[in-house]
């Protein structure tokens, strides 16, 4: 695969974004092995932008890490600073499973009491309102009420 090409503004957007990163994968001093190119390729996957140090002095070998890496690995080279070199490459967008059955989660509902007298300041109540329950007018929670099923005698009746 071939490295993609930014322009130099997708670069600067790309370098800002990685400035607070840490490096993700470490080069000793085999180079880049199989399982480097492997762990590379699977952080690109994970994270889509990453760093990765070089433990060599060769500033030109880094280099052509950085380079080799891009290419084999369909990745955009972004940076090379001192013995850090950073890669992007965009993440592929995981297909969300929407389960119809799934009920609604637990609600924390932020309840202000305001006092009768005024000048003073609402008493705040934090509620936990589950999926099965609702709030009422009067700040209170009730149960939502019990499904009604099909008595077995009408079942049996419409088999």
């Amino acid at each position: 695969m071939p490295a993609i090409q930014l322009t130099p503004a997708q670069r600067k957007v790309h370098r800002s974004d990685a400035h607070h990163l840490d490096p993700i994968v470490m080069v000793g001093g085999d180079g880049l092995t199989p399982a480097v190119k492997k762990e590379t390729d699977a952080a690109l996957k994970a994270h889509g932008l990453i760093k990765i140090r070089v433990f060599s002095d060769d500033r030109l070998a880094r280099e052509a890490m950085l380079h080799e890496l891009a290419d084999e690995l369909g990745a955009a080279p972004i940076q090379h600073i001192g013995k850090l070199l950073v890669l992007w490459r965009p993440k592929v967008e995981k297909e969300r499973v929407v389960d119809e059955d799934r009920m609604p989660g637990p609600k924390d509902v932020k309840i202000l009491k305001y006092s009768k007298r005024g000048g003073q300041r609402p008493e705040v109540k934090m509620l936990r309102v589950l999926g099965n329950q609702r709030l009422t007018p009067g700040w209170t929670v009730k149960r939502a009420k019990p499904r009604k099923t099909v008595s077995t005698k009408k079942r049996r009746q419409a088999d």
